[in-house]
């Protein structure tokens, strides 16, 4: 019986102290959503009884289907996301503060001013940011006379 409760105890130990955390998340600014182009769908005109009666032209409908990316900028970094749920993606308000957190192959995200619920997103590109903004926030100054 010692033995036993000395084991769980170890073990319990054990898997707190190498419990991974997970990483603190990070604040964006998300700047704009674009629809871009990201497949085809296709619809086959065909039927069965068309196909018995050999009357089917064979002819496809296609169209563009497209996607949700937004822009997400970060201390440091750009991003370029699209929803990993292509099917039911949600409609991120502009403009507003987000909280993110990368996590291995995809990119975290809390919107506050939404339902502040964690979604998943692909980072499609990244990009260090390009405006003049220094580590401590400001704009450098010049001091010319």
């Amino acid at each position: 019986m010692r033995k036993s409760w000395l084991l769980t105890v170890i073990a319990i130990v054990a898997t707190t102290t190498y419990a991974k955390e997970p990483k603190p998340y990070q604040t964006g600014t998300l700047l704009r959503m674009d629809a871009v182009h990201c497949g085809q769908a296709e619809k086959d005109a065909r039927s069965v009884t068309g196909e018995l009666l050999g009357t089917d032209s064979g002819s496809k409908k296609s169209e563009e289907v497209l996607c949700q990316e937004y822009v997400l900028q970060g201390d440091n970094v750009v991003y370029r996301l699209r929803p990993h749920d292509e099917k039911h993606p949600v409609l991120l308000p502009i403009g507003s503060s987000a909280q993110f957190r990368l996590d291995k192959d995809k990119l975290l995200l809390r919107v506050a001013g939404a339902d502040d619920k964690e979604r998943e997103y692909i980072v499609v590109s990244m990009a260090p940011r390009t405006d003049n903004v220094t580590a401590g926030g400001e704009a450098p100054s010049s001091n010319h006379q």
